[in-house]
């Protein structure tokens, strides 16, 4: 790897840390940067996962404030997170890629109409079982994405957070990030073992996923909601059309 590469995957890893903290788009920047790269599309999904688990250290380092009375909810949702980041991540290595291609630009598109569509004030008092239950299913099925593949697996949690009665934009935004950064954790964890990840484009790519992601949640803490919410939705949108593109081709 010459001097350049590494500053230029350095660099996307940097902007995907801010993207991904922010938005949960980090692999907007850090999967085409392997790509480019020179790494095969596999390769390259599998690298981008285990560089992606910084980007959750730093995300979950950098929003202790809004994590702080989340813990006992997380604590149970961790399970069903890390849960659905192992199936993708075996999905991953054991069925055709581009399993989820088709539907996901859809998917996506509609949580980033949830994201920018105002929502309701959160129903006070006890949260009914069935409510949970469909909340631990989503995040179980955003998770498995995650682990597949992951591109706007964050802008799935922000929508399924912020309309399922979270506090701020900050608060759903931590709490994806400690979920989605589980899911890429399982996932990183098994490709280490089973599959060609490529250790030294990790490197770079995830000590600016660090710094990046490190700074995202500063930034969320203090930019106004609603419109820093339209811009998450605005471009979650974009990524839809052009995954649908890709998707149709």
């Amino acid at each position: 790897m010459s001097a350049v590469e590494a500053v230029t995957l350095l660099v996307a890893g940097v902007i995907g840390g801010l993207a991904g903290s922010i938005a949960g788009l980090a692999s907007v920047s850090t999967y085409p940067a392997l790509l480019a790269f020179g790494l095969p599309p596999v390769v390259a999904n599998v690298t981008n996962t285990v560089a992606l688990v910084f980007n959750g250290i730093g995300s979950a380092w950098g929003s202790r404030p809004e994590l702080a009375g989340q813990w006992r909810w997380l604590t149970r949702m961790a399970p069903v997170a890390v849960a659905g980041g192992a199936v993708g991540a075996v999905l991953l290595l054991t069925t055709p890629a581009g399993a989820f291609e088709k539907v996901v630009p859809v998917l996506l598109a509609l949580a980033s109409l949830a994201i920018v569509v105002p929502r309701g004030a959160p129903h006070p008092g006890p949260r009914r079982r069935r409510v949970v239950v469909a909340e631990a299913v989503a995040i179980f099925v955003i998770s498995l994405y995650g682990g597949y593949f992951g591109a706007a697996a964050g802008v799935l949690f922000m929508a399924l957070l912020l309309n399922a009665g979270a506090d701020s934009l900050a608060h759903a935004n931590a709490a994806k990030n400690i979920l989605l950064g589980l899911a890429n954790l399982v996932a990183a964890v098994l490709f280490a073992v089973f599959a060609p990840v490529h250790w030294l484009a990790v490197i770079p790519l995830g000590a600016g996923c660090l710094i990046g992601s490190r700074l995202g949640p500063v930034v969320v803490r203090h930019a106004p909601a609603t419109p820093l919410r339209i811009l998450v939705g605005l471009a979650g949108l974009v990524l839809a059309v052009k995954l649908a593109i890709d998707a149709y081709r």
